[in-house]
């Protein structure tokens, strides 16, 4: 073995690396960059309630498209060609939303993101399970999962960065209208300007990346495949897996034509993948990141606290997705996925708990709220309602699940807050009336429960980042056969984004009529399913081939250890 042969495999295995982790920051920049825009991106272009949250939606909308599509084009065409058209897509994407003036070409540019994105979750995990050892292959996949993480801590730091420049200069402009709109306009612009970098790198990267070897081989291409394998592996690791790579093949083109895929070894192992990775949303991770400053605030914690806790969050997850990046090639994936969704389980129990112990001393004041009701308006303030109960409450809350502007709608009030009134003022002319559907009142949850309830929080997203985070993506290629591989990633990722776009849906209404209590109980048991998947049917993986998996699951093999 040459010295100069050992460092060019180095170096290209840190460079793959490098290229497929941009991918998966990509991916979490997509999902976290319109957070901090929306404060300024409704000021600058007239968009309705409806087209605001349709360009939020739009990022899921396009994933969901593109991640099935994506599956089939990366068969035909290969699973670097569309790592190319992914980042190309994503570089359009930028331009399109930067240069908006109106809601469409905004809608546009945010589906062209979504479609980035899911391009890269179904492309990118598979084209790193395939190019990597059995040896290797945990670490380097899961490196795609640490770098989504911390995309969406670069996208909260960058929303970050240009708020605070943005309100400076906003406070400058001492009232200049056309000074503030600069300003706004600016600083949503700046957001989505600035992703434009990592864009270019992983484009460009991608252009000096090898073909997948073991796609290239199941198109004939027999010498690309091999000079493939050579550039990451060593002569011996490149015959054997070639070895294996053209039995799999010869078997997997007899069974083409002779066999039907609605068979044990194809059927199994699809379910488990659909199964692990809709579990895996159906943990609520999504809307947890999505309504965390929300979800402190209901706790009881001030504003600061709960928008310093939201970025304490998801500085935490990327840490302890670091973290799992290192176990899971030496403890493997059904251990960690056991003890992650054993974590997330026992944080989601606890807090719902909290939550239900908070919950029930508030008092249902529906008829006295509906009886402030005037002229299609409300205005009304914690203290009044304890005036009409005739209690005294130092600290109170009031909560108001309302209809009106085309749905329902939820607003809070807090005695304690500087404008302690809430204030509704629908469009009757246009939306109907204003009808009040729950209000609950009640005193402020207490500091304790505030930070039982961080507590619960930090517990679940370590759980999930040790555990379901870091091995989703790398179970998922791992799991599927050679022959509906790419395919089958995709049918997988569409019902992984399709529970994420239904749970985030109903995550208000439901803690609107029944309270956040009901919401986390519910997530508990669908983690408590995941669990159970992860002991009673996954398999463990670690250190095997993709070849020997799938002989596994087609009775072939000796089951790959448990242990």
């Amino acid at each position: 073995m040459s010295v100069s042969g050992l460092g060019n495999r180095i170096h290209y295995g840190r460079f793959l690396l490098l290229i497929s982790g941009l991918g998966g920051l990509l991916y979490g920049i997509d999902v976290g960059i319109i957070a901090a825009a929306l404060l300024y991106l409704g000021k600058t272009i007239d968009l309705t309630v409806a087209q605001t949250s349709a360009i939020v939606a739009a990022v899921l909308g396009g994933g969901i498209f593109s991640s099935l599509a994506g599956g089939l084009l990366a068969d035909l065409y290969g699973r670097r060609r569309m790592m190319i058209f992914g980042g190309l897509t994503f570089l359009g994407s930028v331009g399109i939303i930067v240069l908006s003036q109106s809601f469409l070409p905004l809608l546009l540019g945010r589906l062209l993101q979504g479609m980035s994105g899911g391009i890269m979750g179904v492309v990118i995990p598979l084209y790193l399970a395939e190019c990597l050892s059995a040896a290797n292959r945990g670490r380097g996949t899961a490196i795609f999962q640490f770098m989504l993480t911390l995309g969406i801590v670069v996208a909260a730091f960058t929303g970050l960065f240009y708020t605070h420049r943005a309100e400076s200069a906003i406070a400058a402009a001492h009232g200049s209208a056309a000074l503030i709109r600069a300003a706004q306009n600016h600083a949503w612009r700046g957001m989505f300007f600035s992703i434009l970098y990592p864009g270019i790198l992983f484009t460009v990267g991608s252009f000096f990346l090898s073909e997948s070897p073991r796609w290239l081989a199941r198109q004939g291409q027999t010498d690309a495949a091999r000079a493939a394998l050579l550039r990451i592996a060593t002569p011996e690791e490149t015959e054997r897996e070639m070895q294996e790579m053209l039995a799999v093949r010869s078997t997997t083109e007899s069974a083409a034509r002779t066999e039907s895929l609605l068979q044990r070894k194809y059927l199994v192992p699809f379910f488990l993948a659909c199964a692990v990775l809709s579990l895996n949303q159906a943990t609520g991770i999504n809307s947890i990141l999505a309504y965390l400053v929300v979800i402190l605030r209901q706790a009881g914690l001030s504003a600061d606290h709960a928008v310093q806790g939201d970025v304490a969050v998801k500085i935490l997850n990327c840490l302890m997705t670091l973290v799992a990046v290192s176990l899971v090639d030496r403890k493997g994936r059904r251990f960690l996925l056991i003890l992650g969704t054993t974590g997330v389980t026992l944080a989601l129990a606890l807090g719902g708990l909290v939550f239900l112990h908070s919950e029930s001393s508030l008092r249902d004041v529906t008829p006295i709220v509906q009886s402030f009701v005037r002229q299609n308006s409300l205005r009304i303030s914690p203290q009044q309602i304890d005036n009409r109960l005739q209690t005294s409450t130092p600290s109170s809350v009031l909560t108001v699940l309302y209809s009106a502007s085309g749905g329902e709608h939820i607003a809070a009030v807090r005695s304690r807050d500087p404008e302690p009134n809430l204030t509704i003022l629908p469009d009757s002319a246009q939306n109907g009336p204003l009808l009040i559907r729950r209000a609950l009142f009640g005193a402020t949850p207490s500091a304790l429960t505030g930070w039982l309830i961080t507590g619960m929080l930090g517990l679940f997203i370590t759980s999930f980042a040790i555990g379901p985070g870091v091995v989703v993506w790398l179970m998922l290629s791992e799991l599927m056969p050679t022959r509906i591989r790419a395919v089958g990633m995709g049918i997988a990722l569409l019902l992984n984004l399709g529970i994420s776009t239904l749970i985030a849906d109903l995550f208000l209404p439901v803690v609107g009529h029944f309270g956040y209590s009901t919401i986390f109980f519910f997530w508990a048991a669908c983690t408590l399913a995941y669990l159970a998947t992860a002991l009673f049917l996954l398999p463990e993986t670690r250190g095997r081939t993709l070849e020997e998996i799938e002989l596994h699951f087609a009775g072939s093999a000796e089951p790959p250890s448990t242990s």
